[in-house]
């Protein structure tokens, strides 16, 4: 692994015309002229949300009265916390903002729901299954003769920092985690937690090159990281931790818990 070091890595953004309706099919088509063998692709969720069809009026949500209450204590649109309460899984935290695990399995601000890039009184909810939706994607381009790795991404805020980055939702083709117990550091002690999440990395990686705002580049092509290139397609749903090992959801569903006990 320490020979990974010389490795020559291109990204390459793509860009595309405004988007406001497309298929997987047509987006693999458009990236097909950008790839060879041995890449990852990393394309943003929007554009595989506006491909399924996840672009929804807020006219189309009807609050129940949970939402009204919510959206009243952390003033916002009692139409849009349905949206979020409907595509969530658990409501960890309901103020001062809403904090949940989504039905795909992440945990995140809002069900990762986006009112940013869309057109006004609309919003774009997350794919339903973005590891089938990569994995779907990854078929079409092996079908065109490319054998790529596929990751969708998100942004997300992390605890104790203040900032967004970019991180995988979903993932097909390639290792999520890279596993790194029992190997030998620099001083030659043996590693016994470390594992680095690969897919994670690459997602931050093409964030810094999509942008935030109107770059229009929804999709970056990593050349030279094809030793991550992988048959199997555990998909991001491997990474996320399990009931059991989840300290930080357990103690904050003690939280909750005490405050219904006051």
């Amino acid at each position: 692994m320490s020979l990974l070091i010389f490795v020559k890595v291109e990204v390459i953004p793509i860009k595309f015309p405004v988007v406001r309706e497309t298929k997987i099919d047509e987006i693999a088509k458009f990236l097909s002229n950008y790839i060879e063998n041995g890449d990852i692709v990393a394309v943003c969720s929007s554009l595989i949300s506006r491909a399924e069809g996840r672009v929804k009026k807020l006219d189309e949500f009807t609050p129940t009265k949970k939402a009204i209450e919510i959206a009243k204590k952390i003033g916002e649109d009692a139409r849009f916390v349905q949206a979020v309460l409907d595509e969530s899984e658990e409501i960890l935290i309901e103020y001062p903002f809403l904090l949940v695990k989504s039905k795909s399995g992440n945990i995140c601000v809002n069900a990762g729901i986006d009112r940013s890039n869309v057109e006004s009184g609309f919003i774009l909810l997350l794919p339903k299954d973005p590891d089938k939706s990569a994995e779907k994607l990854r078929r079409i381009f092996e079908k065109m003769g490319f054998k790529v790795g596929v990751v969708i991404t998100d942004t997300n805020g992390r605890c104790f920092r203040k900032g967004v980055t970019g991180f995988a939702v979903g993932a097909s083709g390639l290792i999520t985690v890279r596993n790194w117990i029992n190997s030998k550091d620099l001083f030659d002690n043996t590693l016994k937690k470390t594992q680095e999440c690969i897919v994670d990395e690459i997602a931050a990686f093409a964030n810094l090159i999509m942008g935030e705002g109107g770059d229009s580049i929804p999709a970056v092509v990593f050349r030279g990281l094809d030793f991550v290139l992988s048959t199997r397609s555990e998909g991001v749903k491997s990474i996320y931790r399990n009931d059991g090992e989840d300290i930080i959801r357990r103690i904050i569903r003690e939280w909750r818990e005490s405050l219904l006990q006051e």
